[in-house]
């Protein structure tokens, strides 16, 4: 499973950007797709989730802010992100669990966890 991930970008303070990341591959099911960021000299934190039945977790500092939604038939998950601020600037990356198809056609017992690249989010007058 490979997950591609894209819009990210300079914005000014007060902008917004809107996250992209599309899964391919071997794919049976993807239960929860996510995003989480690092800043520079931290932790990669979570940012938001989403399960396949669409429920939402947010960290608190975008609660109000973000909104994360997926398309299930497109296996893509996106991150509409609004009234940035320099706090907000990081390298995202796009997370899923999924269960996939191996080689002879048999299904994984269990989800597995991919990333994606870092897309770089840069808030910033």
């Amino acid at each position: 499973v490979q997950l591609q991930a894209s819009g990210g970008g300079l914005v000014q303070p007060g902008g917004s950007l809107r996250l992209s990341c599309a899964a391919s591959g071997s794919i049976f099911e993807i239960s929860t797709m996510g995003w989480y960021r690092q800043a520079p000299g931290k932790q990669r934190d979570l940012v938001a989730s989403i399960t396949i039945a669409g429920s939402t977790n947010y960290a608190d500092s975008v609660k109000g802010r973000f909104t994360i939604s997926r398309d299930n038939a497109k296996n893509t998950v996106y991150l509409q992100m609004s009234s940035l601020n320099p706090e907000d600037t990081a390298d995202y990356y796009c997370n899923a669990w999924a269960r996939h198809y191996y080689t002879d056609g048999t299904v994984s017992g269990r989800a597995y966890e991919f990333w994606g690249q870092g897309t770089l989010v840069t808030v910033s007058s």
